[in-house]
């Protein structure tokens, strides 16, 4: 529903071209930083460490019945999305309805919730994001 929304605003403001369905470049670059700098905070290590092990978070958060069930799966899809939004963002600066990209992404968040150095390679990716950013504005 968000991201409708804002598909709708930014065609609206004419910041996403009708032919790519990607956004200018120089919002796109910023969509790129924020996502960067978000890819390096406390918050994104500490949601992706909750959401990297379902059964870690089921031991500790442990809820009895259906509504305790329903509480710990907001829960943890609450640290999933807080993990991975400004990556799926991205799909706006890439190019929304690309099945490339959004296979890229999606490879991305695989490997960095489940290998060991998934912590890493999101900070990585989050100097590398800053870095594409500025050489997007640049561009535009």
């Amino acid at each position: 529903m968000f991201a409708t929304l804002a598909d709708w605003g930014f065609e609206r403001a004419a910041l996403i071209s009708p032919g790519t369905a990607r956004l200018t470049p120089v919002v796109g670059g910023i969509v790129v930083i924020v996502a960067g700098i978000y890819q390096l905070t406390p918050l994104k290590s500490a949601c992706l460490t909750h959401c990297r092990s379902p059964f870690d978070f089921i031991l500790n958060h442990w809820r009895g019945a259906a509504p305790g069930a329903m509480r710990m799966g907001l829960e943890h899809g609450l640290y999933c999305l807080g993990c991975c939004w400004l990556l799926m963002a991205l799909l706006f600066a890439a190019g929304i309805m690309s099945l490339l990209w959004m296979a890229a992404i999606s490879a991305f968040v695989f490997v960095e919730k489940l290998l060991p150095a998934g912590p890493w390679i999101a900070r990585a990716s989050g100097v590398a994001m800053l870095g594409f950013g500025v050489y997007l504005i640049w561009q535009g």
